[in-house]
C-alpha cells in the first residue's frame, strides 16, 4: 500500500523514528512489532488513530492536547528539542505550525527592536571619558565612569538587533577598559585586572579586534608597572598578535608596551626590536589613529612610552629627548603624566651617577602633587627609583628628603 501511494519505506522510517530496513521487514511480514513505545511511534508517525491499535487517544487526535514548545524549564534547549521532536512526530499539524510561527515571530521582534535612545548618549559618554582626566582627580572620574557603565546592563539584558548589541558591547568594552585604567592608576591592581577581564569579554563579543588588542595592551601595563615585566611582555605580545600588522593605535601601543616590558625584564634585544616596530607603526598612523585620547596613540603618548623604555635600557640621551618632547606636548593639566616623566628624568640622572640630583628632582615632583595623586602608580614608580639607590647613599640629605616625601 505504501509503495502504491508513492510513499517510500525511508519516509515511513523517518516519520516513525525507525530504520528503513526494519520498516521493510515489518511491511513484508518478516518481523513483528511488540514494544509499546514502537507501536506508539508508528501510530503517531503514520497518523493511525490510537483506538485502532489498542492505544489511548493520541495527542494529535485532539489538538488541545498537543505539547507547547514553551517548556516549564524556560529556555532549556534540551527540553525544548525533545518537545519539538515529539510534536513533529505527529506531522506538521496546526498546533505545531503555530508553535513554530510563535518562535519565529519572537525572534523577528527581537531583530526589529528599535535602537535604545540611551545608546547614543552612552557612546558619547565613552568618547568623552577617552580624553583622560583633564585635571580631575582619578577617584571622581572613576565614580562617573562606573555610574554610566551600569546603565549598559539593562540594555544588554533586553532583546536587541545584532548591530545594536555589537554597539553596546563595544561601548561596554571601552568603559570597562577605562575603568580598569583608572583603578590601575589608583593602585587597585586586583580590581583593575577584574575590570580588564570584563572589558576583554565585551570586546570579544563586539568583534572589534582593535579594541580587544587595546585592552590587552593596557592590561599589560598593570604587571609592567607593578613588578612583573615578563607577564607584561606576554600580554603585550598577545595584544600585538590580536592587532595584526596594520598601522593602528592599538598595534603601536602594544609594541611600545612590549618594549617597556622587555627593557624592565633585562631583554635588551627584544626591547630594541619592539621599539623599532613601535616607531615604524607610529610613522604610518593616520590622523584619526593619532587622536589624543586613551584610544588613540598621539605623539605625546608615544614619547611617554619611549621615555620609560629608554630609561630602563639606560639610554639616557634618547630618554631625555623623549621626556623633553613629551613635556612639550603635554597639557598643563596632565598632572600624572608630567610627574611620571619627571621621575623618569630623575632615574636618568641616577643612572648617570648624580644620585643627589635624582633625589632632588623626584622630591620636587612628588611635593608638587596634590595628595590624591601621590598614591598608586606614581608612588610605585618613585619607590622603584628609591630602591635602586645603594645603601651607602641612604644618609645623604637629598636621599632622606626623598624618603620622607615618599612616606608622607
Amino acid at each position: 500500500m505504501a509503495n502504491a501511494a508513492g510513499i517510500s519505506f525511508n519516509r515511513i522510517a523517518e516519520a516513525c523514528g525507525m530504520k528503513a530496513d526494519r520498516v521493510s521487514k515489518v511491511a513484508h511480514g518478516n518481523a513483528a512489532v511488540t514494544a509499546l513505545e514502537t507501536i506508539e511511534r508508528i501510530a503517531d508517525g503514520l497518523r493511525i488513530p490510537g483506538a485502532l491499535l489498542g492505544l489511548a487517544e493520541r495527542p494529535w487526535e485532539n489538538p488541545a492536547q498537543m505539547p507547547s514548545l514553551e517548556s516549564d524549564d524556560g529556555d532549556d534547549p534540551m527540553k525544548r528539542r525533545q518537545i519539538l521532536r515529539g510534536g513533529l512526530a505527529a506531522g506538521l499539524t496546526g498546533t505545531v505550525l503555530a508553535a513554530l510561527n510563535t518562535t519565529r515571530q519572537s525572534f523577528d521582534e527581537a531583530l526589529a527592536a528599535s535602537t535604545p535612545a540611551d545608546l547614543s548618549d552612552l557612546e558619547a559618554a565613552a568618547e568623552s571619558y577617552g580624553y583622560g582626566y583633564h585635571g580631575q582627580a582619578p577617584a571622581l572620574v572613576l565614580a562617573d565612569l562606573v555610574t554610566d557603565f551600569a546603565n549598559i546592563h539593562p540594555l544588554l539584558a533586553s532583546p536587541q538587533p545584532v548591530a545594536t548589541r555589537i554597539r553596546l558591547c563595544r561601548t561596554a568594552g571601552q568603559m570597562a577598559g577605562m575603568t580598569a585604567i583608572v583603578l590601575h592608576d589608583l593602585g587597585g591592581r586586583r580590581q583593575a585586572r577584574n575590570w580588564f577581564a570584563t572589558a576583554t569579554r565585551a570586546a570579544h563579543e563586539s568583534k572589534d579586534r582593535q579594541l580587544h588588542a587595546w585592552i590587552l595592551a593596557r592590561e599589560a601595563m598593570v604587571p609592567l608597572n607593578y613588578g612583573a615585566p615578563q607577564t607584561a611582555a606576554d600580554l603585550a605580545e598577545q595584544a600585538r598578535r590580536t592587532a595584526g600588522t596594520a598601522p593602528t593605535a592599538a598595534a603601536t601601543l602594544a609594541a611600545a608596551v612590549a618594549a617597556r616590558a622587555y627593557a624592565l625584564a633585562h631583554q635588551p634585544d627584544q626591547a630594541h626590536d619592539a621599539l623599532a616596530e613601535a616607531d615604524r607603526l607610529m610613522e604610518q598612523l593616520s590622523g584619526d589613529q593619532r587622536a589624543d585620547t586613551w584610544f588613540g596613540h598621539c605623539e605625546q603618548k608615544h614619547h611617554v612610552h619611549l621615555s620609560h623604555a629608554l630609561t630602563a635600557l639606560g639610554d639616557t640621551r634618547r630618554a631625555r629627548e623623549s621626556q623633553h618632547r613629551a613635556l612639550e606636548l603635554s597639557a598643563p593639566t596632565s598632572t600624572m603624566t608630567r610627574t611620571l616623566l619627571a621621575i623618569d628624568n630623575a632615574a636618568c640622572a641616577h643612572h648617570d651617577g648624580d644620585t643627589e640630583q635624582a633625589c632632588r628632582r623626584a622630591t620636587a615632583a612628588l611635593s608638587a602633587l596634590p595628595p590624591d595623586y601621590r598614591s598608586g602608580l606614581v608612588h610605585t614608580r618613585a619607590m622603584d627609583l628609591y630602591r635602586s639607590i645603594p645603601a651607602q647613599h641612604q644618609r645623604e640629605p637629598a636621599v632622606r628628603d626623598f624618603q620622607e616625601v615618599l612616606s608622607a
